[in-house]
């Protein structure tokens, strides 16, 4: 590999020989609900120098629970790609620490429909790391929702979520569904449009994590479910 690529994922390489900081999942609770049952479920994350795909076991009833957990993620079939230059790497187990996490794909279950409170959807924008994201954060009425957002735990989902970066030389724009944002990475937040929202992209193209040749087996992801216990209301128009 390159020297700029391995620069860039020089520090995840160390990770993925580090063991686990804590071997144990976390206790259950009122958030999180039953633990015992644990699923595997696909993994999309970025920091602030890769992309990483891979898979994860999810101890919790969503994933934004296990991430605001602040227990080690353990990752299997991972692949690395560097936003410097789109080089790959792959590792069979990455352990990572939810707070080097800049944003992370909502996959998997949406949780308990029983504790879906009404809010309603307000459009934001935000730069985190590298990423500029835009969303819908979802809020009491009446609430502010620049303030709703920096109240919440870390983590903090966003539906309808868009997001650019960087890759290489070229910018990528695309369509995320639910997004997980680190607020720590947040370096400034502003209120956005509808239009700013829904534009018109397509759906992030990815690597198969499990694809025998992970470089080169590309799909197209659409979502099927949302990370948020919000009961989403209609954006106004």
């Amino acid at each position: 590999m390159d020297e700029p690529a391995l620069k860039g994922l020089r520090r995840w390489l160390h990770l993925a020989s580090s063991p686990p900081q804590h071997e144990a999942p976390p206790p259950a609770g009122p958030e999180q609900g039953d633990n015992s049952v644990s699923r595997e479920i696909e993994f999309w994350a970025y920091s602030e120098d890769c992309r990483i795909y891979g898979f994860v076991q999810l101890r919790a009833e969503r994933l934004s629970d296990l991430l605001n957990s602040g227990v080690d993620l353990e990752l299997s079939s991972v692949l690395l790609v560097a936003l410097e230059d789109n080089h790959a790497v792959e590792i069979q187990r990455l352990v990572v620490q939810p707070d080097e996490l800049v944003a992370v794909r909502g996959l998997g279950p949406r949780g308990n429909a029983a504790r879906r409170m009404r809010r309603r959807p307000a459009p934001v924008g935000m730069r985190a790391g590298p990423y500029i994201i835009h969303g819908y954060v979802h809020t009491p009425p009446g609430a502010d929702p620049l303030q709703a957002f920096r109240r919440r735990k870390r983590m903090v989902a966003l539906t309808e979520g868009r997001i650019e970066y960087m890759a290489g030389s070229q910018t990528h724009r695309a369509r995320v569904g639910t997004i997980i944002v680190n607020r720590d990475y947040v370096e400034w937040l502003d209120h956005a449009k509808d239009a700013e929202v829904r534009l018109d992209l397509p759906a992030e193209m990815r690597v198969d994590p499990r694809a025998k040749d992970m470089t080169g087996q590309i799909r197209i992801f659409r979502d099927t479910d949302a990370d948020t216990t919000d009961e989403v209301q209609p954006p106004p128009r």
